[in-house]
């Protein structure tokens, strides 16, 4: 496996795309920067499509949750997506990596929503345990992330692209200068045994784990996995540490605004307006 993946990062710079939110701040270490509002648009959508498609066929969502067959989320406009696409350019797979400014508390996270937090006898373990993760980013100068949309095409299941893709989000998360993070990973679907693999591990409260429950409204069982970008399985490591210098070249997509919030010219230098590069 590890030859395998050490293969897909070779060819990564030419099959993932990173989308940048809008007024995101552009790390000078992007040599392959496209502004364009409209092809990002169109890429979102693209994932969105391709998200829904691959949910659905996993019993994931059904038809009436979809908007013309895409999903989409609140935390598409403001995430970093990780994209894969095939020799056509078509995205494959996606996955979404949101960080937060200053987060005080569970409310202020997406994971609000989790249906642990809405039961009483989890509900306040479950905010002392994100609580307690708030307070170690801040203490250590770290920003705090959250990961999701994790979803590979059938056509990609039995190849690396899903781990590229993890890896990936580490690596783009090193760049941004590090993170302490959470995510929800299916476990019906071996998300979180390959997530934990990877380095993620159980979101503890005083050394209690949270357990894992049900989620009616992705019809799948979920668990709550934390994880530092600074610290990923040793096994890995290197793999993401390449990744994270291929990423350097790898296409991103921005909004206008995003590359005005960064007034760097060493950005501006490398930066190519609306060229079509994905349409």
């Amino acid at each position: 496996m590890l030859r395998l993946l050490e293969r897909s990062i070779e060819a990564v710079e030419r099959r993932l795309v990173l989308l940048a939110p809008p007024q995101a701040t552009l790390p000078t270490t992007f040599e392959n920067v496209t502004v364009d509002d409209s092809l990002r648009t169109h890429l979102v959508r693209q994932m969105q499509a391709v998200r829904g498609a691959i949910y659905l066929h996993e019993g994931n969502v059904k038809e009436n949750q979809l908007c013309e067959g895409r999903h989409q989320t609140p935390e598409d406009e403001r995430s970093w997506h990780l994209l894969m696409t095939d020799g056509a350019h078509n995205v494959s797979s996606c996955a979404w990596y949101l960080e937060h400014e200053s987060p005080r508390s569970i409310d202020d996270l997406r994971i609000r929503n989790c249906p642990l937090y809405k039961d009483e006898e989890w509900r306040e373990r479950l905010a002392g345990a994100v609580k307690s993760e708030l307070t170690r980013a801040k203490r250590q100068k770290l920003r705090y992330a959250e990961v999701g949309g994790w979803a590979v095409s059938k056509a990609k299941r039995c190849t690396s692209e899903g781990l590229v893709l993890a890896l990936a989000a580490y690596g783009l998360s090193r760049i941004m200068g590090g993170s302490l993070g959470i995510t929800t990973a299916n476990v019906t679907h071996a998300s979180s045994s390959i997530l934990r693999r990877l380095g993620g591990s159980y979101l503890e409260f005083k050394k209690t784990p949270m357990p894992a429950y049900f989620d009616v409204r992705y019809n799948t069982r979920i668990e709550l996995l934390r994880f530092d970008s600074r610290k990923p399985s040793a096994k890995y490591l290197g793999l993401i540490e390449c990744l994270s210098a291929k990423l350097a070249n790898v296409a991103v997509v921005a909004a206008p605004s995003s590359i005005l919030a960064s007034v760097d010219e060493s950005v501006h230098s490398h930066v190519r307006a609306a060229t079509p590069i994905y349409a």
